[in-house]
């Protein structure tokens, strides 16, 4: 297990009590507190005052923009503000704060405490920060908090699109684990299958106050919160984010990417992944439908990409990011013609064991309804994405991980 675990992880209303207790008895006597507006409001100010009033130093910034993004913008806000002295950070706020916070802290070798204002992602207990670097996203490995203190009432009273976005992250789990076995099965990437049931039984948690959560109702967010941690504590066990990012995770980085690149406004990433795993849930539907005979037909049909073609394609879609992409590539783009044949023929002897994995996904229509019950969008005009983009990622986003996921096997399929 690994040992960059947080001490300490509390869920309950006396959450700003047990970090002031926590600070005093671990000797964490100078802080900086991180937030902006609406969650130093929601949280941070009760923070500051109990810290304060316990005579600790606090220093504090307010992240004012009017999208706070994680990227070298907010960094560099955040370390221009800092004094000579040596603190622990404290991130009040979800998941850009905590990733800032966590990226800021890891480069000057400090500590940090997250104090969570919304269950929205999965990333709390994470050592990633998912950054944006040079317009492109990329998880960058940093370290996880020395603790965690939540307060349920806080939890409860974040904007329900929050809840229901951190909703969606969690349901991606039913897909980004079907890609994972599938990377493993057919692509020989690393696979722990603890971890993966791990992950999967936190989903189904969620998926069992799927009611509650779309109702705000504190028992259906703890439960919510917890499996939030737990998916956040596999990646950390893993040491990377294989676990809880597949397919679902690409289509929604995709979109974030080309949102930042014409300065249109931000959407969750809760509700992006939610709605892309409604689509790659639809990809393993395929997959489900396909005899061995009809998949024997597809393969053979099937060449090697050109890869002057494929760095074309890459350009087009990224633009000046595109380089960046092609790295992250380099392992599809160097197949050579015997070994795309290979991985043809192991698809094909394999399929019994493809159409297993992707029977463990719901069908699109059971994911649609789960996220629409817990009052999350499932389509992607309700989250302000265009039939084209939609389209555009289904083609283009799986360029941005060097993992194997269903769509791969839809590509090579030509489904």
């Amino acid at each position: 297990m690994s040992q960059d675990r947080p001490l300490v992880v509390t869920v309950d209303t006396q959450a700003v009590e047990h970090l002031v207790r926590f600070c005093n008895e671990q000797g964490h006597n100078k802080l900086f507190l991180v937030a902006d507006p609406n969650t130093y409001k929601a949280q941070g100010e009760a923070v500051a005052e109990a810290l304060k009033a316990q005579g600790f130093d606090v220093k504090q910034i307010l992240l004012t923009s009017p999208e706070v993004i994680a990227d070298g913008e907010h960094v560099f806000a955040v370390m221009r503000a800092l004094d000579r002295t040596e603190r622990t950070f404290v991130a009040v706020g979800s998941g850009t704060i905590t990733d800032i916070t966590r990226f800021v802290s890891h480069r000057t070798r400090s500590q940090f405490i997250s104090v969570p204002t919304a269950p929205s992602v999965d990333g709390f207990t994470s050592i990633g920060a998912p950054m944006i670097i040079e317009g492109v996203k990329k998880t960058v490995y940093c370290h996880a908090p020395i603790a965690i203190f939540a307060d349920i009432r806080t939890l409860c009273a974040a904007p329900q699109a929050m809840i229901a976005a951190g909703y969606g992250d969690m349901l991606g789990k039913y897909t980004s684990i079907a890609d994972w076995r599938l990377g493993r099965l057919l692509w020989d990437e690393p696979y722990d299958e603890k971890i993966a049931q791990r992950t999967l039984d936190a989903v189904q948690q969620c998926a069992d106050n799927t009611v509650g959560i779309g109702k705000a109702q504190p028992e259906a967010v703890r439960a919510l919160f917890d499996a939030l941690v737990e998916s956040g504590y596999c990646m950390l066990d893993f040491g990377q984010s294989r676990p809880a990012s597949g397919a679902e995770h690409h289509y929604s980085h995709f979109w974030e990417m080309k949102l930042l690149r014409e300065g249109r406004p931000a959407i969750l990433h809760g509700a992006k992944v939610g709605v892309a795993t409604v689509l790659v849930a639809g990809l393993y539907d395929r997959v489900r439908s396909l005899s061995r005979a009809e998949v024997a037909d597809m393969l053979e049909g099937s060449t090697l990409p050109d890869r002057a073609k494929e760095l074309e394609i890459i350009r087009a879609a990224y633009g000046s990011e595109a380089d960046e992409v092609s790295r992250d590539q380099a392992r599809f783009l160097d197949l050579t013609a015997s070994d795309y044949d290979a991985l043809k023929r192991r698809i094909l002897d394999n399929w019994d064991a493809v159409q297993a994995i992707a029977a463990q996904v719901p069908p699109a229509p059971e994911v649609a309804r789960l996220l629409e019950t817990a009052g999350g969008p499932s389509r992607v005009d309700q989250i302000g994405i265009s039939a084209e983009e939609r389209d555009m990622a289904i083609a283009d986003a799986h360029y941005l991980r060097d993992r194997f996921t269903v769509r791969k096997l839809a590509r090579m399929l030509g489904i």
